[in-house]
């Protein structure tokens, strides 16, 4: 690929990015809820839950460890529907299997537990097959830094907006007043057959939409190897930084949205999902703007500063929550001052976060043409894989944190309480309003030292993860806008010696 070229034509911004609604709507469904699913419609010992969050933990190192195998499948896939589609499609099919299963199934206790542990290794492989080659896909459509910036910033706001959707949607109807069919179980259901529908369409969109440039002779990686992928990462210092620094991110922005905060909120202001809903709500939406308006602000603001700017957000807002949910009297509902004030944090905190990673997937897109003027090869599929790599083995330390806070406080014990009242209003056996009261008693019996060690792991501990993010960014990564452009440059220099014809 010629690093000069701006080809991104509008039909291919408009293909590549809608596919991302859809897609992770669902991908979000699975990945954020879950385990939420499993807590309040299964009933589970900590021996049970152990089992599964361990196999959650080992399944995401495995998904990280097939995603640069896939990424180099890709670098070498060849075919007349392309390079990226047909892996596209494959995922997309084998992944909406996954999603349907994961959610309808009836199974309880320790057969509950082996489903589960054998829908998350595989979803491990087959989601890989969808997320890299789809992600690989956008350096391909745009090269320069303008295209770049905006196909790389539409495209993660498309993808906010699919988990806004289901961020709102999800816990919305699956608990509190407004639950589809009087019960989690049911409410579950519903919507995974609905996000599975949405998921196929508009990867659709993708798949026979984006118009892909003309194949270029396969690259020079020719076999699929760990030790060619991990040599390409080991080459690329820059690359090997960038992989050290979203793996603090990841685990500190993933804390906020886990099952753990979902559970603060829950304990501390009542169980309903509208509640959620609207804690996340002014975050995702200042999280958009962000996303919609990157592309002109970054070229406003060098990374640098954007990045100081999203290390203030992200502590600013978490130690303001800390310090909200430590000194303000409680107060039930969805307009008290402390879940007002609460909000107001995670709004700062949310921003920051999204800052910070918009400005990360573009160091790790210019890590690409930083490895082709390094080592003379792209591999754009292996190093686009890194993101989605780092993700997994992030979100397995952060279960590995939500594992360690449960067994600490003994969780289970009342979530188990509210999934037996959720199951008997499935089944008919108590009404809504039986529900609802017995509920509220589990909540009102729950001590508030358990609550306040929920509030600590989403505000203090994510603010330890974004100083060591920042601090590595700071000291370690060195390609500059400034640098950057003299990457490029080299590498025009060098094609057009290699083009020029010889002289005799």
């Amino acid at each position: 690929m010629n690093p000069q070229e701006s080809t991104l034509s509008k039909r291919n911004l408009w293909s590549y990015t809608l596919g991302s609604i859809g897609r992770d709507t669902a991908v979000y469904l699975f990945s954020a809820y879950l385990l939420t699913f499993a807590l309040y419609t299964k009933t589970l010992n900590d021996a049970q839950f152990s089992v599964m969050s361990i196999a959650m933990m080992a399944a995401r190192v495995l998904d990280g460890l097939s995603g640069p195998v896939m990424g180099n499948i890709l670098d070498v896939t060849r075919t007349k529907w392309g390079k990226f589609k047909p892996w596209i499609l494959v995922g997309t099919v084998l992944c909406s299997i996954i999603y349907y299963i994961s959610f309808t199934n009836s199974l309880d206790g320790w057969n509950y537990v082996i489903l589960f542990t054998a829908v998350y290794f595989i979803y491990s492989i087959v989601f890989n097959i969808n997320d890299i080659s789809y992600w690989g896909m956008l350096p391909s459509l745009a090269s320069g830094k303008a295209d770049r910036d905006l196909l790389t910033s539409r495209t993660a706001l498309f993808a906010g907006i699919g988990q806004a959707v289901a961020s709102v949607v999800v816990p919305t109807f699956t608990a509190g007043e407004m639950v589809i069919g009087g019960s989690a179980v049911r409410a579950y259901a519903v919507i995974a057959v609905i996000f599975v529908a949405l998921f196929a369409g508009m990867q659709g969109i993708t798949i026979f939409g984006v118009k892909e440039k003309p194949l270029q002779p396969a690259a020079t990686i020719d076999k699929v190897s760990l030790r060619t992928i991990f040599g390409i990462i080991k080459n690329n210092d820059q690359l090997s930084w960038c992989m050290a620094i979203y793996l603090f991110q990841t685990v500190g922005s993933s804390l906020i949205n886990s099952v753990l905060g979902m559970n603060y909120i829950y304990f501390e202001f009542g169980y309903s999902g509208f509640l959620f809903t609207v804690f996340s709500a002014l975050g995702a939406a200042a999280s958009a703007l962000v996303m919609l308006f990157f592309a002109p602000i970054s070229k406003r603001f060098t990374r640098d500063r954007l990045m100081r700017l999203s290390l203030f957000g992200v502590i600013g807002g978490s130690v303001f929550m800390f310090l909200t949910g430590l000194l303000v009297p409680g107060g039930a509902g969805a307009f008290s001052l402390k879940f007002v004030l609460m909000m107001l944090g995670n709004l700062f905190a949310f921003t920051g976060q999204n800052i910070f990673y918009l400005v990360l997937m573009i160091c790790i897109s210019n890590t690409i043409e930083y490895n082709q003027w390094k080592t003379g090869a792209r591999a754009e599929g292996i190093i686009y894989a890194v993101r989605p790599f780092i993700t997994k083995v992030g979100n397995a330390l952060t279960q590995g944190v939500v594992l360690v806070a449960f067994l600490l406080t003994g969780l289970t014990q009342f979530t188990n309480q509210i999934a037996a009242f959720e199951k008997q209003a499935d089944h008919g056996l108590i009404s809504g309003a039986q529900k609802t009261a017995g509920i509220e008693a589990v909540l009102a019996g729950i001590p508030p030292g358990k609550t306040m060690a929920l509030l600590f792991c989403i505000t203090i501990v994510p603010t330890l993860f974004a100083l060591a993010a920042y601090y590595l960014y700071n000291k370690k990564f060195t390609i500059t806008e400034e640098r950057y452009e003299e990457i490029l440059g080299d590498l025009r220099e060098r094609e057009a010696t290699a083009s020029a014809p010889s002289q005799c």
